[in-house]
C-alpha cells in the first residue's frame, strides 16, 4: 500500500507541476491574443477599402495596362505563400491549414508549385511532400509590424513580374472568433475582382458594388505609373493582413489548447486524489482490523 500511495503522490506532484505550466502559458496566450485581435480588427477596415480600390482598378483598367492585372494562360507554374506558426502547442492550428493546402495541391497536381513558407511548420510540411521551398521567413507572427512583411511582398511581386510564375496563391488561417479559425487558400496574383480582402476576412464590403459601377477614374500622370506605385502596396497590405489574421488565430488556438490541457490536468488531479484517499483509507481500515484481531487473540489467550 505504501508503495502504491508513493507512486500516486509522485504522479499528483507531476501533474500539478504540468498544470502550473499550462496555466501560465494560457495566461500569456490570452494577453497576446487580445493584442493580436485588436490589431486585426483595427486593420480590417483599411484593408477592405484598399482592396475595393484594387477591385475597381482591375475592373476598369485593361489587363495589359499592368502585369499584376494580367492573367496568364495556361497556368504552368504557381507560387504558394503559406503562413503557419513557428511554435507548436496550438492545437490543430497548423494541421488545419496544412490539410487545406494538401487539398489544393491535389487539385493542382498537374502544375508545378513552389512555396514561400512563413513559419517553421509550413516549411516542414512543404519539404515533407517534396515541394520546392524558394524562400523561408520566421518570427513574423510574433507581434508583426508592416515593415517586417515588406521583403515577403516584394519577393512575390518581383517573381510574378519576371514571369517566373503564372499565378500566386495565399494560404493562411482567417480569424473568425476565439474558438473558430478558418484555413483559406485564395488567389493573390493576378489581381482579380473576386480577390477582395473583405471576402477573405469574412467582412462585408464597405461600398456596394452597384453604387461603384460606372465610376470613371482619371490617372495623373498616367495609369501605368499610378498602378506601378499602388498595386505592389496593395499586395503588401494583403500579405500583412493575412499574417495578422494568422497571428490572432494562432494565439487563440494556443490559448484554447492550454485551457483544455489545464482542465484535463485538473480532472486528472481529482481522480488521482480520489484514488489516493481510497488507498489510504483502505490501508487505515486494514491496520485497524489487524490491531483489533491481535487484541482479540491476546484476550483469548
Amino acid at each position: 500500500m505504501s508503495q502504491s500511495t508513493g507512486l500516486i503522490k509522485r504522479r499528483i506532484k507531476s501533474v500539478s507541476n504540468t498544470k502550473k505550466i499550462t496555466k501560465a502559458m494560457e495566461l500569456v496566450s490570452v494577453a497576446k491574443m487580445k493584442k493580436a485581435v485588436a490589431r486585426v480588427l483595427a486593420s480590417r477596415s483599411y484593408s477592405d477599402l484598399a482592396w475595393e480600390i484594387a477591385q475597381e482598378f482591375s475592373a476598369g483598367a485593361a489587363e495589359d495596362k499592368h502585369p499584376l492585372l494580367a492573367e496568364r494562360r495556361p497556368v504552368k507554374k504557381i507560387l504558394l505563400l503559406l503562413i503557419t506558426s513557428d511554435r507548436g502547442l496550438c492545437g490543430g492550428f497548423n494541421a488545419q491549414i496544412v490539410r487545406e493546402v494538401s487539398k489544393y495541391l491535389k487539385i493542382e497536381s498537374e502544375t508545378t508549385i513552389d512555396a514561400v513558407a512563413c513559419g517553421k511548420f509550413g516549411r516542414r510540411a512543404m519539404v515533407k511532400v517534396k515541394n520546392n521551398v524558394v524562400a523561408f521567413f520566421q518570427d513574423l507572427a510574433n507581434n508583426p509590424i508592416y515593415e517586417d512583411i515588406l521583403p515577403v511582398g516584394r519577393l512575390i511581386v518581383d517573381e510574378y513580374k519576371k514571369e517566373n510564375y503564372d499565378k500566386v496563391m495565399l494560404a493562411f488561417t482567417d480569424y473568425v472568433s476565439t474558438i473558430e479559425q478558418a484555413p483559406r487558400v485564395v488567389q493573390l496574383l493576378p489581381l482579380v475582382k473576386t480577390a477582395g480582402l473583405g471576402e477573405v476576412a469574412g467582412a462585408e464590403p464597405a461600398v456596394d458594388a452597384e453604387q461603384s459601377r460606372g465610376i470613371e477614374y482619371k490617372f495623373e500622370p498616367d495609369m501605368s505609373k499610378v498602378l506601378d506605385l499602388l498595386l505592389p502596396r496593395l499586395i503588401e497590405t494583403k500579405v500583412y493582413q493575412a499574417i495578422l489574421e494568422s497571428a490572432a488565430s494562432e494565439h487563440s488556438a494556443r490559448m484554447m489548447a492550454m485551457k483544455n490541457a489545464s482542465d484535463a490536468a485538473e480532472d486528472m488531479l481529482d481522480d488521482l486524489t480520489f484514488t489516493f484517499n481510497q488507498l489510504r483509507q483502505s490501508g487505515i481500515t486494514r491496520e485497524i482490523s489487524e490491531i483489533a484481531g491481535g487484541k482479540a487473540v491476546l484476550e483469548r489467550t
